[in-house]
C-alpha cells in the first residue's frame, strides 16, 4: 500500500533562492512542454521527448529532471482525458469543458516537481537531503519530521519524492511502500457508516461524530474571511494568506480522528465496515442555495479514503454499498416509505412502529448491505458441476 510521508525543509538563504528558481524553472519548461503537446494533439511521451528534450537540456535542466518534466506534463493530459471522459468537467459544449480542452495546461510557478533517487538522496540519521538545483546539488539541506514518519521513511520509502512550496515553506512529499495486514477473511460482522453534515459519521455500534464543532468552525472561518475581503488593506490580505488552509487542515484533522476510531471499533471486534458510495453526490444532490456551502466544504471522499488506507493497514474489511433506501426503510421490518423519515433526526418505521435516530437506522442497513455484499463476492458464481 503506497502512502506519502511529507516531511519540512529548512534550506538556509542560499539554498532557497536555489529552490524557488528551480520550481520556476522548471514549471516554466513545463508550460512551454504543454504548449508543444498541445499542438502536437498529445503525442504519447516517448514522441513527445523527441520534440523537447533537447530545448530541455538547453534551458539547464539535467537528464533526469528534464524527463520527468515531460512525464509530469504528459500525465496531466492523462488526467485531464480521465476527467473529461468521467463527465468531471461538464457535459460536452459546457463552458467549463470548452475551456478545458480549448487551451494548454499551465502549471504555477512554484507547482510540485518529482525526483527520483539520482536527484535527491536521503540522510536519516544526520535528516539531512541532498537535491538536484538549477544552481548545482545542494547538500545538506535539512529536513525536520515527527519520529512516526522519520521511521516510515527509513523503512519503508520507495520511489519517487515530490519537491513542494506552500506558504514560502518547502517540503518533500515522499512515496512509502507501507506492507498491509493480513485481511480478515471471515468478518464476525460489518460495521455501517452512515455519513452526513448534521452528524458527520453515525456508525452501528454506537459512534457517532457530531458535525456541530466543525460547521461552527468553518462558519466563523468564513465570516472572517468576509470581513477582512471587504477589509482590503495590506494587513489583512496579510492575515487572509497567513489563515489561508487553516479550515482544509482542521476538517482534516477530525477526519482523521474519525476515521481512527471507526477502524480501531472494527478491529476489535473482529467486524468489516461498510460504507456509502457516494460518487458524484455533489452533482447530484439539489440543495437550496443556503444549503450549498454545507455540502459542498465538508468532504466526503476524504473520510472515505482516510477509513479505507487506515483499513488495509489494520487488515480490517471494507465495502463500499448503494446507500439507496437507507434512510427510508426500517432497519427492523424492512418496511420503506418516504414517510418513515419524520425529520433529519427522526425515524419512525409506519409498518412496525420502531422509532429510532434516523442515522442510526440508516448505519444498520447499511451495515447489513455490507454483509450481503461481502458474502455475494466471496461466493463462487461457477455453475456446479453436474
Amino acid at each position: 500500500m503506497k502512502i506519502a510521508t511529507q516531511v519540512k525543509l529548512m534550506p538556509e538563504v542560499g539554498q532557497t533562492a536555489a529552490l524557488l528558481a528551480t520550481l520556476r524553472t522548471v514549471n516554466d519548461a513545463a508550460n512551454w512542454v504543454s504548449g508543444v503537446a498541445f499542438e502536437r494533439g498529445v503525442p504519447r511521451e516517448y514522441e513527445l521527448r523527441r520534440h523537447t528534450y533537447a530545448e530541455l537540456k538547453s534551458r539547464g535542466l539535467g537528464a533526469q529532471p528534464a524527463q520527468h518534466v515531460i512525464k509530469k506534463t504528459r500525465d496531466a493530459y492523462t488526467t485531464l482525458r480521465a476527467n473529461l471522459r468521467a463527465g468531471n468537467l461538464g457535459k460536452p459544449g459546457s463552458k467549463r469543458r470548452i475551456k478545458a480542452e480549448s487551451k494548454p495546461i499551465a502549471f504555477r510557478p512554484e507547482a510540485a516537481q518529482p525526483y527520483d533517487d539520482r536527484c535527491l538522496s536521503w540522510q536519516y540519521d544526520q535528516r539531512t537531503v541532498s537535491i538536484w538545483t538549477i544552481a548545482g546539488r545542494l547538500k545538506d539541506v535539512r529536513f525536520s519530521c515527527s519520529p512516526e514518519a522519520l521511521n516510515t521513511l527509513l523503512k519503508y520509502r520507495k520511489g519517487e519524492s515530490d519537491l513542494v512550496m506552500r506558504d514560502g515553506v518547502f517540503y518533500l512529499v515522499a512515496v512509502c511502500e507501507v506492507p498491509e495486514a493480513p485481511l480478515n477473511e471471515d468478518p464476525a460482522a460489518f460495521v455501517g457508516v452512515d455519513l452526513g453534515i448534521v452528524n458527520i459519521a453515525t456508525t452501528s455500534t454506537g459512534y457517532r461524530a457530531a458535525g456541530r464543532g466543525l460547521n461552527r468552525h468553518r462558519n466563523r472561518q468564513l465570516d472572517l474571511r468576509k470581513k477582512l475581503q471587504a477589509k482590503g488593506t495590506k494587513s489583512a490580505k496579510r492575515l487572509l494568506k497567513k489563515r489561508s488552509r487553516k479550515e482544509a487542515r482542521h476538517a482534516a484533522d477530525v477526519n482523521h480522528v474519525i476515521a481512527k476510531t471507526i477502524v480501531a471499533t472494527a478491529e476489535r471486534t473482529g467486524s468489516g465496515i461498510s460504507l456509502e458510495d457516494l460518487t458524484g453526490v455533489s452533482s447530484r444532490v439539489r440543495l437550496r442555495k443556503d444549503q450549498r456551502t454545507s455540502l459542498h466544504s465538508w468532504s466526503f471522499h476524504q473520510l472515505g479514503r482516510f477509513i479505507e488506507y487506515k483499513a488495509k493497514r489494520a487488515g480490517v474489511p471494507l465495502v463500499y454499498v448503494d446507500p439507496a433506501y437507507t434512510s427510508r426503510q426500517c432497519s427492523q421490518c424492512g418496511y420503506i416509505d418516504r414517510r418513515n423519515r419524520v425529520d433529519q433526526a427522526t425515524f419512525a418505521c409506519r409498518s412496525c412502529g420502531t422509532v429510532m435516530h434516523a442515522d442510526d437506522n440508516a448505519s444498520h442497513n447499511l451495515a447489513r448491505k455490507g454483509k450481503t455484499v461481502w458474502t455475494a463476492g466471496r461466493e463462487s458464481r461457477v455453475p456446479a458441476t453436474p
